[in-house]
């Protein structure tokens, strides 16, 4: 069902915008499987520099189109597409809404979670609340009545509920500050600011649930809210507890965790973002290939846990380029 005729195995990235580091990653893993297939992105335009280092590429509607899926579905039909692979967040309900139909009309694997996980994701008050009913550390949520009657300690941190790459986020510092932020970020969450090491998680769980990799890495430099420099940290204590963390929420695929290690050892979780995040190639070219797993699920493989093996403390930096297209 999974693998054409020929045994090619076409790899869709969609709102492929700059993630040149994914695209090439799903190639390079590809040749390096020894199996055929092409890597197709799509994008709103053709200045998304991806499509360019693809070796095909379509040009989509909008997400919010109502021809959105008809034109997933039309790609995946006319490239024989065998693995959709999202990545940004506008697009995860529309793809957990439309995952049945889409696998049923084409035969492609969507790596995507429940419309269930992908909702509590993408609103950011839902995720403190589940962080917090599952006993998981979280920064505190201040209610509205708590902000209006100034019951609270500056700083705090404002941000949209379904927020995401940082855009209108920020730390207020003073009261002006906090209620300037409050009526110009739009349906905004109202957090404290949390000290620590910020880290991100890279986690692979494949589509029968069962836990492929946890991968912790410190973001030592951030612009846009996306890394550009990091350290490997498979630090024990954050592995478990991000153990613990998928198994009440029950993500597939890859997905990234945000949060901060605190001086006594514990993690306050941020957010989760259940596909591939900016910085998911440092955990790849560290050993937890995630590219190479979707490749073996889309194979029909089972993958054996225990053969991944991750270069602890690996350090990465991220750099731009350019590309002449015309």
């Amino acid at each position: 069902m999974n693998k054409s005729a020929d045994g090619a195995i076409n790899v869709l990235i969609l709102s492929a915008g700059r993630r040149v580091e994914l695209v090439k990653l799903f190639k390079e893993t590809r040749d390096a499987l020894k199996i055929s297939g092409d890597v197709v992105a799509v994008d709103i335009s053709k200045l998304a520099p991806a499509l360019y280092f693809a070796d095909k590429y379509e040009i989509v509607p909008r997400i919010t189109s109502p021809d959105y899926v008809d034109s997933v579905i039309s790609v995946c039909k006319k490239h024989g597409i065998k693995l959709v692979i999202p990545t940004i967040d506008t697009e995860l309900p529309v793809l957990a809404a439309a995952k049945n139909r889409i696998e049923k009309e084409t035969g492609a694997i969507v790596n995507i979670s429940s419309p269930e996980c992908v909702d509590i994701c993408n609103d950011k008050t839902k995720s403190a609340l589940f962080f917090k009913e599952n006993g998981f550390g979280v920064p505190y949520t201040y209610t509205d009545v708590e902000l209006d009657e100034k019951k609270y300690s500056l700083p705090l941190f404002v941000k949209p509920r379904d927020g995401s790459s940082s855009i209108d986020a920020f730390k207020a510092e003073t009261v002006s500050q906090l209620e300037f932020f409050r009526s110009y970020v739009k349906n905004p969450i109202v957090q404290e600011c949390v000290e620590g090491t910020e880290y991100t998680v890279d986690a692979f769980i494949d589509f029968d649930g069962d836990i492929v990799s946890i991968v912790p890495r410190i973001r030592l430099a951030v612009r846009g809210g996306e890394i550009l420099k990091g350290q490997i940290d498979m630090n024990k204590e954050i592995i478990s507890d991000v153990e613990k963390l998928i198994k009440a929420l029950k993500p597939v695929g890859h997905i990234t965790i945000q949060g901060f290690k605190e001086k006594d050892g514990k993690m306050r979780y941020i957010e989760v973002n259940p596909r591939f995040g900016g910085g998911a190639p440092m955990s790849i070219r560290a050993g937890a290939n995630s590219c190479e797993w979707l490749y073996r699920i889309a194979m029909q493989e089972k993958i054996n846990p225990e053969q991944v093996k991750v270069d602890d403390k690996a350090v990465f930096v991220r750099f731009d380029d350019s590309l002449r297209i015309e």
